[in-house]
């Protein structure tokens, strides 16, 4: 009993430093904005009306949607936006029309959430050195260059792996929440009135009386709630007892006493809005604290940059399981944790798009132009799945559902619709890069249709191709041949190439064809498919989940049992490297064959992503028009 009290609590403080380090970080810069946009004058009626409606924007959102709802849609145990996909998927299977549509809705919503992945690590830690200011207003000059050195900093750490840091984000970000409540009960201590705004009639009085400023307001009040979805997008890791945990007794207590701080303080002084979080710091203590303050708030937006760039990895691997990306080099950070991993080319790339957009914005203001519509409209599709989840999978009556999520996708859709206004004040910039990942994921999905289209229609029979060659069979050589094909039951052109140049066949030969499926783990029991072809050749297929580690040879170990003798150092794998020639009148527009053929011939080798051993890889190329 003992022992699982504390695995809870281990998990519990898990989740406090990387499920909520983002929501948490919010503090820094939402009331900021929305008090800042000048939309509103400072009256207490107004202070209260906001406040109201952060308290019940949290409350609706990330308590009611998320912890009470979405958490309950786990695919064996995972959660995020590609599980909701495939459950949502699966469960209108039979009709097609309307998966096709979903899976665009998905595909497009884990697109965007790249441009999440630019725009977070930018705000969080702008908005965390600017208090720099407050110690010394003549710092303004460096707040660019010290956020952007501390992201570098991030960035260049990712490929050591955070294994060894790890274990300090939750302490670090639970030290933050309690500094976040102490600031807030500060102030609320001074104007305990403040409380009152718990009463939804305050947000109802202000969004009648000014409805068309509410709405305007609904996309910087969205801040309030960003990084939401890394409650369900985290689920595997923790489980969803310690998320709900830590969000109902730490994270959601400090974050209301923190914003009702604020509140109380710009009652008292609306002067503050330049910096309301900082300047609840009480006067005398500003000396001597508010430099420690602003090196925590750094730390806590440096974690809550770190779980985004861990969950853009992460993705980005699914991605590329499910057929949506090209292969990446991909390097494990962790030998005891194999959902430790690097990619490069993610990594660098969103760096460059966060120089690039602190550049563009410069502060953490006009960085909230930016921020928002990316986070609602994973909302709004996580919704959407959401719905046909609980009425297809579950077999839920069509007015539950309806009910369960008619009121969430109304919110989400106003969310939307606020955000969508700020599209030319800098909403364009996440939007921007979610468009141009969309295309190219499309782009590689359908060429690799196309691809598979062409070598099916080229492809010959391997039972009738062996039983031919065997009628006066080649030289046998001592060892095993591991032909890759991508279609089971064809003869691999590495084969025919094989027998063309060197003449020879091994003495065993395995015609192997690894299949990735919209789940996401499948267990070593269903890992592997062994059919016997005869003359010692073998077809297997070898079945992948989304979130599997690729290990071909580990994978291959249980043809052991079916008589090949399969020797690591007497093993020869060939694969085929096929080089595309985008043809005019193909499948795709000519641009869009050509980006294929660019992104085919730069994916990182097949032999990498399957764990291979470089010295046993043998390539053999040839020409595929599409």
């Amino acid at each position: 009993m003992s022992a699982t009290k504390s695995s809870l609590a281990a998990l519990t403080l898990g989740a406090i430093g990387i499920v909520y380090g983002d929501i948490g970080t919010s503090v820094l810069y939402a009331l900021k904005v929305v008090f800042s946009s000048g939309l509103i004058a400072f009256t207490p009626e107004n202070v209260y009306g906001i406040l109201s409606m952060v308290f019940w924007t949290v409350t609706v959102i990330v308590s009611l949607k998320y912890v009470t709802l979405i958490l309950r849609a786990d695919y064996n145990g995972e959660g995020g936006l590609i599980a909701m996909l495939t459950l949502a998927s699966q469960a209108v299977k039979d009709r097609p029309p309307l998966r096709r549509v979903l899976l665009l809705v998905g595909i497009f919503g884990t697109a965007i959430f790249y441009g999440d992945g630019v725009i977070t690590p930018a705000i969080s830690v702008l908005s965390a050195i600017e208090g720099l200011e407050l110690v010394a207003p003549g710092l303004h000059p460096y707040i660019i260059p010290t956020a952007l050195l501390i992201l570098f900093a991030l960035f260049f750490v990712q490929k050591h792996g955070t294994s060894r840091i790890g274990r300090f984000f939750g302490p670090i970000t639970l030290l933050w929440f309690i500094v976040l409540a102490v600031l807030g009960v500060t102030q609320i201590a001074r104007h305990p009135t403040i409380l009152y705004a718990v009463s939804p009639h305050y947000a109802l009085d202000f969004i009648l009386g000014s409805p068309g400023i509410a709405f305007l307001l609904l996309g910087a009040l969205v801040l309030t709630v960003t990084g939401a979805e890394a409650l369900y997008a985290d689920m595997g890791h923790f489980g969803k007892k310690p998320i709900r945990l830590a969000w109902f007794s730490v994270v959601m207590p400090a974050l209301l006493l923190n914003y009702f701080g604020q509140g109380a303080l710009l009652l008292e002084d609306p002067s503050a809005v330049s910096n309301p979080f900082y300047l609840m710091v009480p006067p005398q203590l500003r000396e001597w604290t508010l430099l420690p303050l602003v090196v925590l708030a750094t730390a806590a937006t440096v974690i809550a940059s770190q779980a985004l760039l861990t969950a853009a990895f992460s993705v980005t691997k699914q991605a590329i399981q499910l057929g949506y990306l090209p292969r990446m080099v991909i390097h494990h950070t962790s030998v005891r944790e194999a959902g430790q991993i690097y990619i490069p080319a993610v990594n660098w790339l969103l760096f460059a798009a966060i120089v690039l957009a602190m550049g563009l914005f410069r502060n953490s203001t006009a960085l909230a132009s930016a921020y928002g519509i990316v986070v609602t409209t994973d909302m709004l599709i996580t919704t959407v799945l959401t719905f046909f989840v609980i009425r297809y999978a579950w077999g839920l009556p069509l007015a539950l559902c309806v009910a369960a999520t008619g009121l969430f996708f109304a919110i989400d859709l106003l969310l939307v619709a606020s955000n969508m206004l700020k599209i030319v004040d800098g909403g364009w910039f996440p939007v921007l890069i979610g468009i141009v990942i969309f295309t190219v994921m499309l782009t590689w999905k359908r060429g690799r249709r196309l691809l598979a289209d062409k070598q099916h229609a080229d492809a010959i029979d391997l039972r009738s191709f062996l039983d031919a060659v065997f009628i006066s069979p080649p030289v046998r050589v001592e060892g095993t041949a591991v032909f890759l094909t991508s279609e089971a039951g064809a003869v691999p052109n590495a084969l025919l190439h094989n027998l063309k140049h060197n003449k020879v066949l091994h003495e065993n030969n395995l015609f192997v064809t690894v299949r990735n499926h919209e789940t996401p783990w499948i267990g070593l029991d269903k890992r592997i498919e062994i059919t016997p072809l005869g003359h010692d050749c073998w077809q297997v297929i070898v079945n992948y989940g989304f979130k599997n580690d690729p290990d071909l040879p580990a994978a291959l170990e249980p043809v052991r049992n079916r008589g090949c003798l399969m020797d690591a150092m007497n093993t020869s794998y060939f694969l085929s490297r096929d080089v595309v020639v985008p043809t005019l009148g193909g499948g795709m527009a000519a641009w869009r064959e050509k980006l294929f053929a660019q992104m085919h011939h730069n994916a990182s080798a097949a032999a990498d992503f399957l764990n291979l051993p470089n010295n046993a890889v043998v390539e053999l190329g040839s020409k595929v028009e599409i």
